[in-house]
């Protein structure tokens, strides 16, 4: 969201259920298990930034709290990131869905959503893409494309393990044009929502030499401009709502690596799906924002006309997040389309 608005270009073993607590990862001679390490305070997971308590919004602070890390293997045996997730408590017949999220955000855009995904029967795992959200990445990945992708695909060959219908808003709609067409075995459908895929990369950030870029990131962080951001993504909501907002979806900013894997990401070329599109074999539904100033509905239309099999619905008095302002229209959309044939 933010990089369209700038123009920056089964169940795992042990269903971890009700209030999470902090995870660590311990070795011992069968691999890697899971332990606990107390929690935070007021129920959140110890591991999030302190700033969680500021946040007033009662959806994302029930949400934040459910956040775990999961071990997560990335290259060969020994080597596994903590991926932070919102796991789902029970297991569904139909396909699981996976829910991304924009560009430079977290599982926290779907606090609205979340709930009502599982209130309407559908198990839904809510996922934070490599380099965002609050994942442990104190030693720092690549945050590349590639890496972006295996680091998924681990994570769904470890826990998920069914083909998923898989969401994305967003630049997040790229991660999953290029998940599907890459591993095909692992979605069976994808929702894009106010889809960026258009967008040829990070473009010149790429080449910025790295003072510079250190010093935009840091601009990428500052409320002011988060702020505007969240002006330009909602349709009209109230200046209080607006500023609280912006704490949530600048939370996971505070994370001690956040800088350096969004600059890893930024130096590596970031997405550049276009010639995808048409390779994309699954079924695709578009959910566009009626009012969506941040990407025109005209590009929502030309990918309509490209992806091989897709139909596109539209939701009235909506911004860029439509799973945040209307979310009941929204879970509608993905439940329907995610138990049709």
């Amino acid at each position: 969201m933010m990089m369209a608005g700038l123009k920056l270009g089964s169940l795992p073993p042990a269903v971890l259920g009700g209030v999470t607590v902090t995870k660590k990862c311990e070795r011992f001679s069968g691999g890697v298990r899971v332990v606990g390490d107390g929690g935070g305070v007021n129920g959140f997971p110890s591991f999030l930034p302190k700033e969680v308590e500021k946040i007033k919004d009662s959806f994302a602070r029930n949400l934040a709290r459910r956040i775990k890390r999961l071990p997560v293997q990335i290259d060969g045996s020994e080597s596994f990131i903590m991926s932070s997730c919102v796991q789902p408590l029970v297991q569904s017949d139909a396909n699981p869905v996976v829910l991304l999220h924009c560009f430079d955000s977290s599982c926290l855009e779907w606090r609205r959503a979340y709930p009502l995904l599982e209130e309407s029967g559908l198990e839904a795992w809510a996922l934070d893409v490599l380099g965002w959200g609050f994942s442990d990445l104190g030693r720092l990945p690549p945050c590349n494309v590639a890496s972006k992708r295996y680091h998924l695909y681990q994570f769904w060959k470890s826990y998920i393990k069914r083909p998923v219908v898989l969401v994305g808003p967003s630049l997040g709609a790229s991660v999953a044009i290029d998940f599907a067409v890459n591993c095909p075995d692992a979605v069976e459908k994808l929702v894009l929502i106010n889809p960026s895929v258009y967008a040829e990369g990070t473009g010149n950030l790429a080449k910025l030499p790295k003072v510079v870029a250190y010093a935009g990131v840091s601009l990428l962080k500052s409320f002011p401009l988060r702020l505007y951001a969240n002006l330009l993504a909602f349709d009209g909501i109230p200046l209080s709502k607006n500023l609280d907002w912006t704490n949530v979806g600048r939370l996971h900013c505070h994370m001690p690596w956040w800088k350096d894997a969004t600059i890893n990401f930024m130096v590596s070329g970031g997405y550049n799906v276009v010639s995808q599109i048409k390779q994309v074999k699954q079924k695709a539904l578009i959910i566009c924002g009626e009012n969506d100033k941040i990407v025109s509905n005209q590009l929502a239309m030309r990918l309509l006309c490209e992806l091989p099999v897709a139909r596109m619905q539209q939701i009235p008095d909506s911004g860029h997040l439509p799973h945040v302002e209307k979310p009941r229209r929204v879970v509608k959309l993905i439940a329907d389309f995610a138990r049709s044939r």
